[in-house]
């Protein structure tokens, strides 16, 4: 019974620790884009 309580709760840890990072990835590519597209009217 422990070792099924501890698997679900490593399972949960990580599937938080995976949503947050992927929100993360999200939150830069999109900071990268602003970047990108602030250069290009500069250039223009």
């Amino acid at each position: 019974m422990r070792l099924k309580t501890a698997l679900i709760g490593l399972l949960l840890g990580s599937a938080v620790l995976g949503l947050s990072a992927c929100n993360t990835v999200r939150g830069m590519g999109q900071d990268l884009e602003s970047v990108a597209n602030t250069g290009e009217e500069a250039i223009n």
